[in-house]
């Protein structure tokens, strides 16, 4: 963990000392602007009269100011990344070394209510398994990443281990990467952008296309003839006038298309050198290979193509500068020009934009899997065995509890295996059925497991350890719990399922728990199923006589000089110590 903080601290110092730099640069063109500006104003002051010199100086100075905001623009987006980077570092710092990421985004959004486990093991919510993993720097590569957490898919868990493996060595262009994506600034979803895109209706005539060059020619002769005295200030005006309403026939539609483009702007200015980072790295791994390779074009760069569409939006966008407006729509057609490239890039690639913004996200999603394998090296990825043999594993332990707290222990069980596992309150049932449960779901999507080895057969995870009444539906605690029961069996019986219970039928008596409980666990069985039943019910414990695949283990409590001791570890057997009795009193609840 020291040598990972320690690089952490050293980017931050490199990218520090060139955000100090840019800082500088920034200064200096600000006052270049500020300069520029002044001596325009000189110029009409000095030659107040001339109107060739003034008019001459006023287009050469917004010719010349329209560079300088273009640069500082440059300068500015290259001091926001490296802040971008910088603060990257610092959350990586605050995790490691004190846990700090509850004031991450929890992802409570994505919760979903009736899923296969999300709600029982804290996949979501305030001191998630999501808050702790999730670094993704754009929304929808925020929802890629919940879809991998949910799929609930056992398919090429070698291909992601090796991407995921792949990524975590590549730090700095993660980084860089996430960096650039960070600031993108849009109100806009891809989902929408694509839709825009397959919906759009161009309006932009043909005959623009060597109207508009034509014209600009023209338009430079007659500045020229001006400045030359061949042509009066009258003839200028009017060539002046007759762009504009050129321009003007179109302007309702070009407002439109201008006010589209602008909300995506800078997801197309910062998605162009994201594609860009995919081309130029290469990826061994067959997973990112694949979405390198879904990205080439015959012709051109996915990149070069988006940077296009990206500076003819930037030109479109001068319009907003009211002398650019003017003098540019009058002299050059200018919105008419910047219209007819935007509509041509849609016509001829607004289809393939959808597959390229979704390896853009996929990659963001996996960039958060890679950095979480970086962080925790001494992590182990589980060996898949390619026959039936159920999980193994080695000091396997939570990873969202503190290391220097956490107990851990070794777990086996054979496939078509269940265990009964009983214990006092408190002991860690709950915990290490969701350290099994989250162990099960990081193998699927190909992330290392807290523990020192592991092996395991890929299987689908379903659990119910949170069942609760609805008071909408009108439904008691028991329905809700029996509806949950029966969509696992509905699960199991379409596909192998590992299965993790928390004393279920707590809903009704303990004579009919009892009785319904073993019942239950006798379907499991026959079904050749594999899981895990914590409870409190220790007849539950005397299925074991009947049915071989069931095994009883058990976390234990002490009462040592009056005190309450756990020591966490799974034991084979059954619980002989239970705590209420002994808790009741020492909270004096109870007096005896």
């Amino acid at each position: 963990m020291a040598q990972h903080i320690n690089f952490y601290k050293k980017q931050i110092e490199i990218h520090q000392h060139a955000a100090d730099k840019l800082a500088k640069k920034l200064l200096a063109s600000s006052l270049l602007r500020l300069a520029v500006f002044l001596v325009i104003c000189l110029l009409v002051y000095v030659f107040w009269g001339n109107t060739q010199v003034i008019i001459s100086s006023i287009i050469g100075g917004i010719a010349l100011f329209v560079f300088l905001v273009s640069r500082h623009s440059d300068l500015k987006y290259k001091s926001d990344k490296q802040k971008a980077i910088i603060k990257l570092n610092q959350t990586e710092i605050d995790v490691m070394q004190s846990r700090q990421f509850q004031d991450l985004p929890d992802g409570s959004e994505f919760e979903v209510p009736n899923h296969d486990y999300a709600q029982d093991i804290d996949l979501f919510g305030r001191g998630s398994f999501f808050q702790y993993l999730n670094r993704t720097a754009l929304y929808e590569g925020t929802k890629k990443l919940v879809g991998i957490l949910l799929a609930n898919d056992i398919e090429s868990i070698q291909q992601k281990q090796e991407a995921v493996q792949e990524l975590a060595e590549k730090v700095k262009w993660r980084q860089e990467f996430s960096a650039t994506a960070s600031l993108v600034k849009t109100t806009e979803s891809s989902t929408t952008i694509v839709n825009w895109f397959k919906e759009y209706k161009r309006f932009v005539p043909r005959f623009i296309k060597w109207l508009s060059p034509v014209f600009s020619i023209l338009s430079i002769a007659v500045i020229i003839g001006y400045a030359l005295g061949l042509v009066s200030e009258f003839q200028l005006l009017l060539w002046l006038i007759v762009g504009i309403l050129i321009t003007g026939i179109y302007l309702k539609k070009i407002n439109l298309l201008s006010g589209s483009v602008s909300k995506i702007q800078d997801t197309f200015h910062q998605y162009h050198q994201l594609l860009g980072m995919l081309e130029n790295e290469e990826f061994s791994s067959e997973i990112m290979a694949a979405k390198k390779q879904a990205i080439r074009t015959e012709s051109k760069k996915a990149s070069q193509i988006f940077r296009e569409f990206s500076k003819a939006i930037d030109a479109l966008d001068q319009r907003n500068n009211i002398l650019f407006g003017i003098f540019g729509n009058g002299f050059l057609l200018w919105d008419l020009r910047q219209s007819l490239k935007l509509e041509n890039w849609i016509a001829t690639y607004g289809l393939q934009v959808e597959n390229w913004f979704g390896v853009i996200e996929i990659t963001d999603a996996y960039n958060s899997l890679g950095n979480f394998r970086f962080n925790h090296p001494e992590y182990s990825f589980p060996k898949i065995n390619p026959v039936e043999k159920g999980i193994s594993a080695t000091q396997l332990a939570h990873p969202l509890l503190h290391p220097q707290k956490r107990v851990a222990n070794d777990f086996h069980i054979d496939d078509k295996e269940f265990f009964i596992v009983t214990g006092a309150n408190m002991a860690g049932k709950s915990t290490f059925l969701r350290t099994v449960s989250l162990q099960i779901v990081m193998s699927n999507i190909g992330l290392p497991v807290c523990a020192e080895n592991c092996q395991y057969t890929p299987i689908k995870l379903i659990t119910s350890m949170r069942t609760s009444d609805s008071l909408n539906d009108d439904e008691s605690y028991f329905f809700s719990e029996l509806k949950r029961l029966k969509y696992i069996v509905n699960r199991i019986q379409q596909d192998r399922y590992f299965i993790i219970l928390d004393e279920i039928l707590k809903g009704t008596n303990s004579t009919d728990k009892a009785n319904g409980s073993k019942k239950f666990v006798r379907k499991l069985v026959r079904s050749h199923s594999t899981g895990i039943i914590a409870t409190h019910d220790l007849s539950l414990c005397e299925i074991t006589a009947e049915l071989p695949q069931v095994k009883n283990h058990y976390f234990d409590a002490e009462i040592i000089n009056d005190e309450l001791h756990f020591d966490y570890r799974f034991k084979n057997g059954i619980c002989q110590n239970m705590n209420a009795s002994f808790l009741l009193r020492k909270m004096e609840i109870v007096d005896e």
